[in-house]
């Protein structure tokens, strides 16, 4: 058993194509295995059951990897269930080949289970995919029970099994794959898709609806910074030069993002960065200066709420004089930032929401941007989910919850809130909402700016782009 096809099954570019991280650090592992590997790329095709069609009449894989990165998009305005595009690729897989599919990825880790029963998947990995798939590969190819791996689920006699993740991996290092020997990088760049980079694994947070300890794990595991950041000189030196830090939370622990960045800054590396995951505890002076020197364009805060009533409840573990205490920090320094906001979860009332608006209408510079998201996404096995089921928000089954379930505080009306943050974005150009990021134009946008040769990221360019809308009559 040798040759290998891996399918990167995501095809949503809102608001921007994801370059395939995980299918592209897998397809190298496997290879270095000693295997013949391939990666199909579902993004920009334009028949992609065609695309899988003629790849297994090309390859005749023994084993098929597929990498499933979301489960939905998290709008509780405008729902896509992604996972639904699985089941006509699955239907081509059992009518065209015997081989046994592997299936990884973000939204695996998540739903392991129900994704496995939804797709007939043979085996799910858990664990880092890099690691884990090559040892999969080496037990089908000499016919081994698999049993003995760890980070890997399956279905057996219709029970679900898993084996736990390895809970000894103190470490981890990760390589930044060679993504054009994999895949086609000009439409991604095109479209100003970003080279994710993460520096560790694992969160020990207690945030009530984050999925990121249920698939990685409560304890950190960190890379060395001088070998990631020789990684991302190596792909810089390329021609791809832009970089987003993708970890939960970048900024912690606080030390080892220091120490990233102050390599960068060391070694001059010529290329941006950006990470959307800032904590607010962990913003000082000292951190955003070699964050500016080192390159960032931008920094992000998830700061879901600005008011300390829902920021216990949802267990954000900061308060809101933490958040000012940040901005005032951030005011001293160049870098804009997006404060991203998440309404209506346990503890929401029209007073925080109300609470919340105003703290954004008084703290905004013009060169920030805030994004509203409304409702917060029901995953299985977080502490939301007993949350909402003991308050009868939630009655279905664990194995119906693919299907895009969402709390929303009782004491609050989603419509409400809807109508509120669309009347607070047509006074401010620099707020938008799911539904600005889930444009058709977008893609359009994209590509004129990346002909303009502006530099990322975009929604630094929010306001601008949004006045250009209202002037040809769109309301955006």
């Amino acid at each position: 058993m040798k040759d290998v096809l891996i399918i990167s099954t995501n095809r949503n570019r809102f608001p921007f194509p994801v370059m395939p991280y995980g299918a592209c650090i897998v397809a190298e592992a496997a290879e270095r295995a000693g295997y013949r590997v391939s990666v199909l790329d579902l993004m920009f095709e334009k028949r992609p059951l065609e695309a899988i069609k003629n790849e297994l009449k090309r390859l005749n894989p023994d084993v098929i990897g597929l990498s499933i990165r979301n489960i939905d998009n998290n709008d509780i305005q405008k729902p896509v269930a992604f996972f639904k595009e699985l089941s006509p690729v699955f239907d081509i897989l059992k009518n065209n080949t015997d081989s046994p599919t592997v299936i990884g990825g973000p939204a695996v880790g998540v739903m392991p289970e129900e994704l496995l029963r939804f797709t007939g998947a043979s085996i799910a990995v858990l664990g880092d995919g890099e690691v884990v798939f090559p040892q999969i590969l080496d037990g089908l190819s000499k016919r081994k029970d698999l049993s003995d791996i760890s980070g890997i689920a399956w279905i057996e006699d219709n029970i679900f099994k898993k084996n736990p993740l390895n809970s000894t991996q103190k470490e981890f290092s990760p390589t930044l794959p060679d993504f054009s020997k994999w895949i086609n990088i000009k439409p991604y760049k095109s479209f100003f898709a970003t080279i994710p980079v993460q520096t560790k694994r694992g969160c020990p947070y207690r945030c009530i609806y984050c999925t990121y300890a249920v698939a990685e794990g409560k304890n950190y595991r960190l890379s060395d910074p001088e070998y990631i950041v020789e990684e991302i000189r190596r792909v810089s030196s390329c021609g791809i030069k832009h970089f987003e830090f993708v970890d939960n939370v970048f900024n912690s622990p606080y030390e080892h993002a220091m120490k990233i960045c102050e390599e960068i800054a060391r070694r001059r590396i010529n290329a941006s960065f950006q990470s959307l995951e800032l904590n607010p505890l962990f913003i000082d002076d000292e951190l955003l200066s070699v964050m500016e020197a080192s390159g960032f364009s931008g920094i992000g805060i998830t700061v879901e709420s600005a008011s300390d009533i829902v920021l216990s409840s949802l267990k954000k573990g900061f308060t809101v004089d933490d958040i000012h205490r940040a901005l005032e920090c951030i005011k001293r320094h160049r870098l804009p930032c997006l404060l991203i906001f998440m309404l209506g979860g346990p503890g929401e009332t029209v007073d925080t929401v109300k609470e919340t608006i105003r703290f954004v209408k008084n703290n905004l510079r013009p060169e920030d941007i805030a994004f509203f998201n409304i409702g917060v996404r029901i995953y299985p096995g977080t502490e939301l989910e007993d949350i909402a089921r003991k308050e009868g928000i939630l009655n279905i089954p664990k194995d119906k919850m693919l299907e895009p379930v969402f709390y929303i505080s009782s004491k609050v009306d989603l419509s409400w809130m809807v109508s509120e943050i669309r009347r607070l974005m047509t006074s401010h150009m620099n707020i938008i909402n799911s539904d600005s990021i889930g444009s058709n134009l977008l893609p359009r946008i994209h590509w004129l700016l990346y002909l303009l040769r502006v530099r990322p990221p975009l929604w630094r360019y929010t306001p601008i782009i949004r006045r250009f809308l209202r002037l040809i009559g769109i309301d955006a």
